[in-house]
Order: C-alpha cells, then sequence, then structure tokens
C-alpha cells in the first residue's frame, strides 16, 4: 500500500469542521462556541432529536453547562478500480461536554471543553483502496477515544484569548469552511499534514498537549499561533497513532515539538463575504530523508547499509481562501461560493510535497430547500521528486499524483437530520501504484459512491 496509507484514519468531522468554519474569525472552535438552538417544538421541527426531555437541557444551560451528542454514520461502496470492490459501514458518535465559566461560578470569559468519540463499524480505504486521498473523513479504527480537553480564557472583551490542554488543531488551524462539506478525509484535515506529520499531527481523532493563543487587532483579523506535542500516539515515524494510544489519553511529550501560525482576514469584495488566511507549521523532531542513506547511497541500493540520512525540523506553508461569489437578493439563503487550500513541504524529508483542493458549493440550490448544500470539490496530490526518485531505484513505478473528483449534495431532512449522498472519483490512486492483484500494472482508476446521515441528538 502507498505509504500515505499509514495514516489514512487522519481526518475530522465534516459537520464539526463545517460549523468551525463559520466562525471564521471567533476566539475558539466552533464546538467551543455553538449556542443552542432552541429545544422546543414537534420532532420535524426542533434542532434535536431528543428535544429537552423533562426540562434537563434548559436547567442545564440556566447554569452554562451544555452537553451535545452527535452521530455520522457512513455507508461508501468501492464501485470499481482499487485493490477490491465492496461496502463498508463506519460512524463516529461524538460526545461534548461544556462550562461556561461565567455562567457557572462566575469566572468570567472562561470555557472548559471536553470531548470523546465512539468509532464503530468497518473503513473502506484500508482493505478496498489505496488512495492518498482518503474516501472518508470519519474513519479511525474502532473503540472509545478521548479527542479534546482543554480551557480557554478570553480577556479585554475578546481581544485576546489562551487556550491550554489536549487540543485537535483541526478544529482551527488549516480550515475551509466549504471545503468542509465534503465526505472525503483531505477535504477536513489536508494531505500535507496528514501524511508528513507524526501519526498524522495533532488532528481528528487523537489530539496533542498544547497552548493556542488567539489576538485580534481588528473585528475582521486574528492571529492564531500555538505550539503541541508533535506526536499524538509516541512511537517512530510511521507507526499506527492509534494503536499506540488506544483511549487517547496518553498526553505524550516525549518527542518534538510542532509550532503553528496562522493570519486570517475577512472581507467583503463587492459586498460578497470572503476570508483569507495564511499560515505555516514547523515541527522540531527528526525526519528521515525519502531516498538517501546516511552512506550517500540510494536506500534500494543493494550496497545501502540501509540507514537513512535524518534532517532536523520540518515545515510548510499554507494559505486558504473562502468566498462567496453570487447571493440571491431575494433569498440571502441561496448563494454560491468558492473555496481553494493550497500548501507545500520539502521534497527531501516528506513524502507528499504538495496538495490543492478548491471548489464550489451552492447553497439552497432547489427551490423551498433552504437548508440544503451542493457541492463539486477537486484535489491533487503529489508525491515528492525525492520519494519517487527512491521508486525508481527500487525498479516500482514512479509515483507521482493522485486527482480526486467529489460530488456531494447535503439535504437537511430536519433540523437535526442530515442525508449527504456522495460520489468520489480517482484518477491515478496511489500516485500510481501497483496493483496488488496484478503486479503487471497500476492500481486503476477509483468510483466510490455512498452517502453520509449525521444526526444531532
Amino acid at each position: 500500500m502507498g505509504k500515505s496509507n499509514q495514516f489514512w484514519m487522519r481526518g475530522h468531522l465534516s459537520a464539526i469542521s463545517l460549523a468551525a468554519g463559520l466562525g471564521i474569525l471567533g476566539a475558539a472552535p466552533a464546538l467551543a462556541q455553538t449556542t443552542p438552538a432552541p429545544y422546543a417544538g414537534d420532532i420535524w421541527t426542533r434542532s434535536e432529536l431528543l428535544g429537552d426531555p423533562g426540562g434537563v437541557r434548559s436547567a442545564l444551560d440556566n447554569h452554562g453547562i451544555t452537553v451535545s451528542i452527535n452521530d455520522s454514520e457512513n455507508l461508501l461502496d468501492a464501485a470499481s478500480g482499487g485493490v477490491k470492490n465492496g461496502a463498508t459501514m463506519q460512524g463516529v458518535t461524538t460526545g461534548t461536554l461544556e462550562v461556561d465559566t461565567g455562567k457557572a461560578f462566575g469566572l468570567q470569559g472562561g470555557l472548559f471543553h471536553i470531548t470523546g468519540l465512539q468509532l464503530h463499524g468497518q473503513s473502506l480505504s484500508g482493505p478496498y483502496l489505496d488512495n492518498l486521498q482518503a474516501a472518508n473523513g470519519n474513519e479511525g479504527e474502532d473503540g472509545s477515544w478521548l479527542w479534546e480537553m482543554w480551557y480557554d480564557q478570553s480577556f479585554d472583551k475578546g481581544l485576546f484569548d489562551i487556550k491550554i490542554g489536549q487540543q485537535s488543531i483541526d478544529n482551527e488551524f488549516m480550515g475551509s469552511t466549504y471545503s468542509a462539506l465534503f465526505v472525503n478525509t483531505m477535504a477536513g484535515w489536508p494531505l500535507v499534514p496528514s501524511d508528513d506529520l507524526y501519526g498524522g499531527g495533532p488532528a481528528y481523532p487523537l489530539a496533542s498537549l498544547g497552548v493556542r493563543v488567539q489576538f485580534k487587532p481588528t473585528p475582521n483579523q486574528a492571529i492564531l499561533a500555538g505550539v503541541f506535542d508533535d506526536n499524538p500516539g509516541g512511537g517512530a515515524f510511521g507507526d499506527d497513532a492509534q494503536q499506540l494510544d488506544r483511549n487517547g489519553g496518553k498526553f505524550n511529550l516525549n518527542t518534538g515539538a510542532l509550532w503553528i501560525a496562522e493570519y486570517q482576514y475577512s472581507a467583503t469584495p463587492f459586498g460578497l463575504a470572503g476570508t483569507y488566511k495564511l499560515g505555516g507549521w514547523y515541527d522540531s523532531g527528526a525526519f528521515s530523508d525519502q531516498r538517501y542513506g546516511t552512506d550517500g547511497l540510494s536506500l534500494a541500493d543493494t550496497d545501502s547499509n540501509g540507514n537513512p540520512k535524518m534532517h532536523h525540523g520540518n515545515y510548510s506553508l499554507y494559505a486558504v481562501i473562502d468566498q462567496t461569489v453570487w447571493q440571491n437578493a431575494k433569498n440571502s439563503s441561496q448563494n454560491v461560493n468558492v473555496f481553494g487550500r493550497v500548501m507545500g513541504a520539502p521534497s527531501t524529508q516528506n513524502f507528499i510535497s504538495f496538495f490543492f483542493n478548491g471548489g464550489v458549493t451552492v447553497a439552497a440550490p432547489i427551490p423551498g430547500r433552504d437548508n440544503d448544500t451542493a457541492g463539486l470539490d477537486f484535489g491533487i496530490g503529489k508525491v515528492s521528486s525525492r520519494a519517487a526518485g527512491l521508486d525508481v531505484d527500487s525498479g516500482l513505478p514512479r509515483q507521482n499524483t493522485e486527482e480526486l473528483f467529489e460530488l456531494t449534495y447535503q439535504a437537511a431532512v430536519t433540523p437535526w437530520l442530515n442525508v449527504q449522498p456522495d460520489i468520489q472519483y480517482v484518477v491515478n490512486p496511489g500516485g500510481g501504484v501497483l496493483d496488488p492483484n496484478d503486479g503487471t500494472h497500476n492500481l486503476r482508476n477509483e468510483l466510490v459512491i455512498g452517502a453520509r446521515m449525521s444526526t444531532t441528538f
């Protein structure tokens, strides 16, 4: 399998990341800022399936306590191409507890947050596909996990805040509001950090201890910066982080530090809202050369000592744009939006050197369906020239780029239930890897069809 599939589980919940993006310049990720919608109403109109049983939710709200449960189930079928054909059902249930310390006991500006995950079912990417861009952003190994546990304190009416604890940085950094609609993993947590950081980095379904600060010099600008442990599961590069940390509570502090910063700017060119982000990360850990050993020979050379040359540190730069390009003057719910994310990393110590995804989303695409969203996404991942050179040295096909096309439609059946049919087509899977069932040719292009169902309880 392609090297990237060591981290195929790295992604994050589409619904969560979409909400995070809607907060664009907020002081904390969406899970930390979501104000509960009205619980009243019948089962077809209320915001949660269970409503406000016995008035418990309302009573907790009055004391600054919010409890929420969300479930995402994904039925996907590898219809053609890939390693083999077949369908799987895989899902994740997310439980969140938040305490507004101002309402709870008078500590204004504070928020305590804890989130747990329960993953279940069978993933599609491992047994059926060999992609750089894994098919399902909810994927992970079966089990129950602590995801996040942090405290955020704001100062000077939200001008500055600091967050300390176990954090999943995909909820705040590198995110795109409109890209987050899509089912594919890399529409959430992108391909470069997924493949080039230890264990895929501190992102769903694991997190890392760290500190994040945010400063808002003006209402339309924000500067975020943080430092985190770079290896949520511990162990060597390439190890399965979830196997090393079976419950999310390992709190590893024994490897390098991951520094990340992002500048965010919002504007309304031609009266239409847009958000623009520039950022980068630096990892102080040690990273293996993708082609050469300490003796200067290719790692594929029979005379090589087999010990890869080590590089101290690793980095990436990125940019993100979310821009509304049209809005119906008579119905503000109906709009067309474009998005794009681009990032790169040095070839010497990284398997992936370039990633881009971009596309278009249409809100309220059908008259009378104001809460539905349709979208088309294109993604491209490039295997680094150094890693591709090792392929050539080894007598294997030279890996290059993989292209992904995804078409999706998220239908709001009720305020608490979304059903999302989805189609993905992958060109040159794995950037061009051999078919394990027939070593005479590369994996054929893949067609994945299915649906996601998201429920808020």
